[in-house]
């Protein structure tokens, strides 16, 4: 896989570099591109969305909207399930269509100008004439293409987002829009976190969104503690804590201060012993989604490339490699092919022979889980 080179314009953001894209727009201000991806976009059909929806694993949601209000249902949805496509106000909305198609996977490797550590999935809604979610805000950056059909897009700002009452969607109630456009297929809205929206179908229709990674401070933190906690072995001996100078106490409720700076080194030690949090963090952030499995792959044979499952997750940094979860450690030269694989998610045949013994080894070994295959 060749990556798009960061320097130079691209009709995918309006003749903008990712360069300056990212200078200018990311997570700044809007930008609607006409004719990003010239139609026909072939990611998927509608048949084929259908299809997916219908599948146990796959998060799917149907949304309508009612003389009464909304209502909000989860997958799987046999097609008997669906409202008929003549019904107006309905939307069916598909998660991680990139763990499913190739070419909706295809298609999120153009915005990888943005570091994969932030990339999520691809999501696709198909949705009635008139259909919707309502007025929104996301929390994340968001890529809307437009795959089939029209859709109005009004956009705004809010100072104070207040939600409706008793609705299973997170629907604004004071949206006041700024901006109003009609995307025909092909046409694509760029939206930062915080700017609320709301998408209504011109007809039947079918909308693709790229969105991201936006992992919450302590929540990450908490997660890099518990991937510590769950590698780590005690010392060996573990030392007991001793107090042979302890006085004689008048407040026997109290916590001992040699209590507390014997927890303190210990944990100090803790960290210590493990190093830095590295390893812990590529871990975390390469690790599968709930639901994701892997059949079992074949060896690579000799002479053979190899690329990696589009359900893979594979990163790095200085020291180490990152895959679906687990870590390296990696230098020289099969360093510098395992961080080719992660940025390009093939190597050549060429480049596979160059690997060292050990990294062929790994190659082999991830093959077979069917984490990469020969090509």
């Amino acid at each position: 896989m060749t990556l798009t080179p960061i320097d130079v314009p691209t009709p995918l953001l309006g003749g903008l570099s990712p360069q300056v894209f990212m200078r200018r727009h990311w997570q700044k201000k809007p930008l609607l591109v006409r004719q990003a991806v010239p139609p026909p976009c072939g990611i998927v059909d509608r048949a084929t969305l259908f299809e997916i929806a219908a599948r146990e694993g796959v998060e799917s949601r149907l949304i309508r909207q009612h003389a009464k209000g909304w209502t909000l249902r989860h997958g799987p949805f046999p097609r008997r399930a669906l409202p008929g496509l003549a019904q107006p106000r309905w939307t069916l909305l598909v998660q991680g269509l990139d763990l499913h198609l190739d070419a909706a996977h295809a298609f999120m490797q153009r915005f990888r100008f943005v570091p994969d550590a932030r990339l999520d999935d691809v999501m696709v809604s198909y949705a009635s004439d008139g259909g919707g979610v309502g007025p929104h805000l996301d929390s994340y950056d968001v890529f809307l293409l437009q795959l089939q059909g029209r859709r109005r897009w009004r956009i705004g700002r809010l100072a104070d987002p207040q939600l409706q009452p008793g609705v299973p969607l997170k629907i604004l109630t004071n949206f006041v829009p700024e901006h109003e456009w009609l995307l025909e297929p092909g046409d694509m809205l760029y939206l930062p976190p915080g700017w609320a929206h709301d998408g209504i179908a011109d007809g039947e229709c079918m909308t693709c969104s790229i969105g991201f990674r936006v992992p919450a401070r302590d929540e990450l933190a908490h997660g890099l503690l518990q991937q510590l906690l769950d590698q780590s072995e005690p010392a060996e001996p573990d030392p007991l804590y001793r107090d042979p100078a302890q006085p004689a106490s008048a407040a026997p409720a109290r916590v001992p201060a040699t209590l507390r700076d014997f927890a303190l080194a210990g944990l100090q030690r803790w960290l210590a012993r493990h190093g830095s949090i590295d390893a812990a963090l590529g871990e975390l952030l390469s690790d599968l989604k709930p639901g994701v499995w892997f059949d079992a792959g074949s060896a690579l044979r000799p002479g053979q490339g190899l690329r990696l499952d589009r359900r893979t997750r594979m990163l790095y940094d200085d020291r180490h490699v990152f895959i679906n979860g687990e870590s390296y450690r990696a230098a020289g030269r099969d360093a510098t092919l395992m961080r080719r694989l992660a940025d390009r998610r093939e190597l050549d045949a060429r480049a596979v022979a160059a690997l060292g013994a050990e990294a062929l080894a790994l190659v082999d070994e991830w093959a077979g889980s069917g984490w990469l295959h020969g090509q």
